[in-house]
């Protein structure tokens, strides 16, 4: 099924041998004085070729276009899942700008490369040869001379194919590079604006845009130097056939026609398959930038949807599992390591923590804090090791389960671009109707929701005053009152002291009843915890 496009592109193909002999003999016979009545049977034959050629052609195309299509959704499908699957804590997880890029533009590049270079390509391997044999058995001289001239054309596009592929491979990395680089820069264009930072800001935009044109430049420039190339080697190939038939039905060279004289007719036949030898090579040429951009393409989709490090059960619809209000938390000789990289626990972890227990986890940058909440959190498979929540070991099998009980607050909440209702619930629909109105009323962000009715607040939290996206991430722990675990990573980082310390009192607020584990530098919200747990030493030291 795969190769069904090719074969109806080389069948249309193939139907010019029979339009081209038909018209030879019309040509032959109007020399010699035939009627016009003579003429009508070939005139219908001609069109019915005609019309089959385009019929085939239309048909293959429209295969291989969809083919191609359907192709690109199964690869689309297959790197999507595998970023929903990707652990969070993988440090050689692709930059989210880069990744849209690849699956949105550069994944595009796929479609023409399957539609049009592969049948393409087998069109310029069958049909040159297929006409070859045609016309050697009527001229060897007019047979040489097309074979002398076609080696070359896809020598030289070899060549220039090697630095294509090159040229395109650098030109989506740096696409992907630019996407990465605008949409960081989108994210943080309040800390920009702030800091007085535009002109610069702008500055490099405008140097990147200028690196990206000059890559695509390069690789116009090869795609057009390919195409000159192989049009100036099937011209002088056409002429010099058209040259030698001339000269031959003149008289002037007998030779080459196996030791007879071509009529009129089988030298027309002959020049009207000249072009056509050429032809496959020119679409060849016309798609050649298409293998290029094709193949960086899908290179770039099988590197995104590469194996790495994974969810622990990344199932949309998790198992039903035990609930624990308020579970106990058992680690016993956790190691994790980043792929390829230093240990991101620097020792080994052993802790525990009660039921509705109270912990805050300090330590100096690069201890590993927030990477032992995101093991908690099932967002990757430890190296060694066992974590256990309210009894139950967190695997591959419970992970999703387990995650039902659990809340997560950061530093950096996302905020959606949607209505503030929705960034609570984020789509779910809750078990309690009052839940919403609720967690708005407990995070006082009810004034809010009024305030702005159903007008969506924009991405990353644009059009939020300082403090706000901290209480939406609170308000969606207050809306999940099954989440018995809480794990908060610099929940007030960033933050001036009042804002850090309504936070702080709102995340105690939620946490009652709850067991909570916050990974933080704050001493005053240390303080208030329970127990103080420290890493980052030659061992872990645990304070009332």
């Amino acid at each position: 099924m795969a190769a069904l496009p090719a074969v109806l592109s080389i069948l249309a193909a193939l139907l010019w041998l029979p339009q081209a002999g038909l018209l030879a003999v019309a040509v032959s016979s109007i020399a010699v004085g035939a009627t016009l009545e003579s003429l009508v049977l070939p005139a219908i034959g001609v069109l019915i070729c005609g019309l089959a050629r385009a019929g085939l052609d239309a048909a293959g195309s429209r295969l291989a276009w969809s083919a191609a299509r359907a192709r690109l959704a199964e690869l689309r499908g297959r790197a999507v899942t595998a970023l929903a699957e990707h652990s969070p804590l993988d440090a050689g997880r692709l930059p989210s700008g880069e990744a849209a890029s690849i699956v949105a533009e550069q994944a595009e590049a796929i479609v023409p490369w399957l539609s049009r270079f592969r049948p393409a390509r087998l069109k310029a391997t069958v049909l040159p040869v297929i006409i070859f044999l045609v016309i050697l058995p009527i001229s060897w001289a007019a047979a040489l001379v097309l074979l002398i001239a076609m080696p070359v054309i896809p020598l030289f596009m070899a060549l220039v194919g090697w630095k294509a592929r090159a040229a395109s491979e650098a030109q989506m990395v740096e696409l992907g590079d630019m996407n990465a680089f605008l949409l960081d820069r989108l994210r943080g264009m309040a800390t920009i604006r702030s800091l007085g930072a535009v002109e610069a800001t702008t500055a490099r935009v405008r140097d990147e845009a200028q690196s990206l044109r000059l890559r695509t430049m390069t690789v116009l420039r090869i795609a057009f130097l390919s195409s000159a190339v192989l049009e100036l080697f099937a011209a002088l190939g056409v002429a010099m056939v058209a040259v030698y038939i001339g000269f031959h039905l003149l008289g002037d060279l007998p030779f080459g026609a196996w030791g007879g004289k071509l009529d009129l007719a089988q030298g027309m036949f002959i020049l009207l398959l000249a072009p056509a030898f050429f032809e496959p090579m020119r679409e060849l040429s016309a798609v050649w930038h298409d293998r290029a951009a094709g193949e960086a393409g899908m290179a770039a989709m099988e590197r995104l949807a590469a194996p790495g490090p994974q969810l622990l059960s990344a199932a949309a619809e998790p198992a039903p599992t035990q609930r624990f209000p308020a579970p106990a938390l058992r680690i016993t000789g956790l190691r994790y390591r980043h792929a390829g990289e230093r240990d991101a626990l620097p020792q080994a972890i052993d802790l525990a923590l009660r039921p509705g227990e109270h912990v805050a986890l300090m330590g100096p940058s690069g201890s590993g804090k927030s990477t032992l909440l995101g093991l908690i959190a099932g967002l990757a498979a430890p190296d060694a090791g066992r974590i256990e929540i309210g009894g139950q070991a967190l695997d591959a099998d419970s992970a999703a389960g387990l995650r039902r009980g659990m809340a997560w607050v950061g530093q950096a909440p996302h905020i959606f671009a949607g209505t503030l209702g929705w960034n609570v619930t984020l789509g779910r629909d809750l078990a309690d109707p009052a839940a919403l109105p609720g967690a708005l009323r407990a995070m006082r962000l009810d004034e809010v929701a009024a305030r702005r009715g159903a007008a969506a607040i924009g991405e990353n939290g644009a059009g939020l005053a300082g403090g706000e996206a901290h209480r939406i991430a609170l308000a969606r722990i207050a809306a999940t009152p099954e989440a018995g675990l809480i794990l908060a990573d610099e929940p007030t980082a960033h933050l001036d002291g009042a804002t850090a310390r309504d936070i702080a009192d709102s995340l105690l607020r939620l946490a009652r009843g709850r067991t909570l584990l916050v990974a933080t530098h704050d001493p005053d919200l240390a303080a208030r915890m329970d127990r103080i747990i420290r890493i980052g030493g030659p061992g872990l030291e645990a304070a009332a």
